[in-house]
């Protein structure tokens, strides 16, 4: 008998999951909040209240430390297995889920300036797994890896070819979640996942997948997290020329617009108030409804380039957090896309789940799960 733990890592937080080895059933959840401050570990046992509890936690490896604490509890009798991670950039040698060693470990460290909001997080938390669970199998789960197979018009740029070669690629993100979501479309909707579909994974972190066949033949995220979609803090589609202009004209370092790219645009920057979609509906100011009709355009004119990119469309699929738990977020983006013969069911949209809409082409709304894509391909290695 073993259980398999995932784990999630941001900056300052970690998700994890307890899951049976043998059935996948997730028996555990939560999250670390506030790492090196005020933490907080929040519980979750499934037909139970959560718990949340006060913690020392100074960095992740006190973090992976109390959460094991927390779940020990309901092992039982069972060991940890193994342990999933995820990764969020593969770059170009990393289509499948890895085992980790400290050689890989290092070898995915020299990707952070890809991914430098992600990547240092997921690998302090997966080398303090590595301590707190010696001897463990550790796997790292890509999210760049569910686009490795695409064709060479959906992965390059139009640069000169020695920067393919040395790997300026159009990678993607977010590949848990649209793994989970074609699995979902294969077992629940087999004739929509035998089509042309776009999956609209809305969130702090906002993409978009156009998948043919349950596989990824594009994607709105590229070389870095940065582009496509308006995101919480992140602007998305951007003219390099602003790049050139903020180094000459305005003098700015590299970390200076950093900074501005990762953690002051979007949502944020538009509004002036705030990234929380939430806020953003709920506030009278002019600015929060321009951020919000700035971020509903763009969803909608990343789902006409996808069908364009396909050949056509046969459905869409929300999901991630606002595209799961924001109506009119949903009602807005299918409004603008009324053209392709979407029609929206607006009781459906209110309730939030399975088909929303009555017109010819499909809307769904399905509740991502990378947890349980991640413990999947613990069980497949171990």
């Amino acid at each position: 008998m073993s259980a398999i733990l995932t784990l999630n890592a941001g900056s300052s937080s970690i998700k994890f999951g307890l899951f049976d080895a043998a059935t996948l059933v997730e028996e555990a959840g939560g999250q670390v909040e506030r790492i090196g401050g005020a933490a907080e570990l929040d519980l979750e046992i499934p037909g139970e209240p959560k718990v949340e509890t006060r913690i020392p936690a100074a960095d992740h490896h006190a973090a992976v430390t109390a959460i094991f604490a927390a779940i020990a509890p309901h092992m039982g009798a069972r060991k940890l297995a193994g342990v999933g991670h995820r990764v969020v950039h593969g770059g170009p040698d990393h289509g499948a889920p890895l085992r980790l060693t400290p050689e890989r470990i290092d070898e995915l460290a020299r990707l952070e300036p890809l991914a430098p909001l992600h990547q240092p997080h997921n690998l302090a938390a997966v080398r303090a797994s590595m301590s707190a669970f010696p001897g463990t199998v550790q796997v790292a789960c890509f999210d760049t890896a569910f686009h490795r197979g695409h064709p060479f018009t959906s992965d390059t740029y139009g640069l000169p070819r020695r920067f393919y070669e040395a790997g300026v690629r159009r990678y993607g993100f977010h590949g848990l979640s649209y793994d989970y979501i074609a699995g979902k479309l294969a077992s629940d909707y087999p004739n929509l996942h035998a089509g042309r579909v776009v999956v609209a994974h809305l969130g702090n972190g906002a993409s978009l997948c156009a998948m043919e066949g349950g596989k990824s033949v594009s994607s709105t995220m590229g070389f870095s997290a940065l582009s496509g979609l308006c995101m919480g803090t992140r602007p998305g589609q951007l003219d390099a020329g602003v790049l050139l202009w903020m180094l000459d004209d305005q003098g700015m370092t590299s970390a200076e617009i950093t900074q501005v790219l990762y953690k002051e645009s979007g949502l944020k920057g538009l509004s002036g108030l705030t990234n929380d979609m939430r806020s953003l509906l709920a506030s009278p100011a002019p600015e929060a409804a321009e951020a919000v009709d700035y971020f509903v355009l763009r969803v909608a004119e990343e789902v006409a380039a996808a069908a364009a990119a396909m050949g056509g469309l046969d459905g869409v699929v929300f999901t991630g957090g606002i595209g799961e738990n924001a109506p009119p977020i949903r009602a807005r983006v299918l409004e603008r896309l009324g053209f392709l013969g979407f029609e929206l069911d607006g009781a459906a949209n209110d309730a939030g789940q399975g088909l929303i809409t009555k017109g010819a082409i499909p809307a769904l709304v399905i509740p991502t799960n990378e947890e349980l894509v991640i413990a999947r391909s613990v069980a497949a290695a171990l």
